[in-house]
């Protein structure tokens, strides 16, 4: 049974902080193929497409497409702080290894 990703309150809170919603964009989440274990994540700011899934919150929004959101079935999509920088994290079930910079994976 596919899960639809989940997303913190610190994603959204840093969405509202940049401005999201207020330039019309999302946060859009998506999986591609390439990087060094098989597949990689993708996430921008972007305008949200009619199909898309769109999580709510804050007043802001994340989309991911229907090809991706097989890939992000359960994950959670949050925002981080630490010594090397700030930036938005996919925790992803599905993913059975990552490289070290946790934007690839393989299934």
């Amino acid at each position: 049974m596919q899960l639809p990703p989940t997303v913190t309150s610190r994603a959204f809170k840093r969405l509202a902080e940049i401005g999201a919603s207020s330039s019309g964009k999302a946060l859009r989440i998506s999986v591609e193929g390439g990087g060094c274990s098989g597949f990689q994540y993708s996430i921008e700011l972007d305008v949200p497409e009619s199909d898309d899934l769109v999580l709510e919150g804050d007043g802001e929004k994340v989309v991911v497409d229907n090809i991706s959101l097989p890939f992000l079935s359960g994950a959670t999509i949050d925002f981080t702080k630490e010594l090397i920088g700030a930036r938005f994290t996919i925790d992803n079930p599905n993913a059975t290894s990552s490289c070290g910079c946790g934007t690839s994976f393989s299934i």
